[in-house]
């Protein structure tokens, strides 16, 4: 929708959570669209757009797991993308919890989904898209660690493009099209989401 609407061709770049500031600084991207949650270190480095997508950070596992806050993990092992805000608040809450820290997201679901964790601490967003592709693998959702909605980010210096990004975004709110695609996706209506 982004590249239709400002009339380019889209070339897409498979990132990681740790590489999408980086990949965006050295110009091998021009807009991370990735479920990005702002956070005033992030800031320093980049622009964000307003949120376009009501998304939370989140410790999913098995029904059968009791666990409701961080201070509950016990012994379970809970697979987390090092570095990443749910990895570092998970690390924070529970400095004693057994965390199987991975490389990237992917190789976290791949942790959980084959038994290597108990637990995984991951996107909101992404947990619902792991639940549809494993439907024998429980994505209970446990507790949730904060909301963190969903931000494009841009370079610095790219204010006339963050301005036209956020203006994308209004736009679509308005007209019902980010609901519509909330609704779609992520089984639920966009809430309506902070200003920046």
């Amino acid at each position: 929708m982004v590249a239709k609407g400002l009339g380019v061709k889209l070339e897409m770049q498979q990132i990681t959570g740790a590489n999408r500031i980086p990949f965006l600084l050295t110009d091998k991207v021009d807009i991370v669209i990735s479920v990005m949650g702002l956070t005033p270190e992030r800031a320093k480095q980049i622009q964000f757009t307003a949120p376009y997508a009501n998304t939370f950070l989140a410790v999913y596992g098995a029904k059968s797991a009791k666990v409701d806050a961080a201070s509950a993990i016990g012994s379970l092992k809970i697979a987390a993308a090092k570095g990443s805000t749910q990895e570092l608040a998970i690390s924070t809450a529970n400095p004693k919890a057994n965390i199987m820290r991975t490389e990237d997201d992917a190789t976290a679901a791949a942790a959980y989904i084959s038994g290597q964790a108990d637990l995984i601490a991951t996107n909101s967003i992404v947990a619902q898209s792991l639940a549809r592709q494993n439907p024998n693998k429980e994505f209970d959702r446990k507790f949730v660690i904060r909301r963190s909605p969903a931000h494009m980010g841009v370079q610095m210096d790219q204010h006339n493009l963050v301005r036209w990004l956020d203006g994308f975004i209004f736009f679509n709110t308005m007209n019902g099209e980010l609901d519509r695609l909330h609704q779609k996706y992520l089984d639920m209506p966009m809430d309506p989401l902070p200003t920046l």
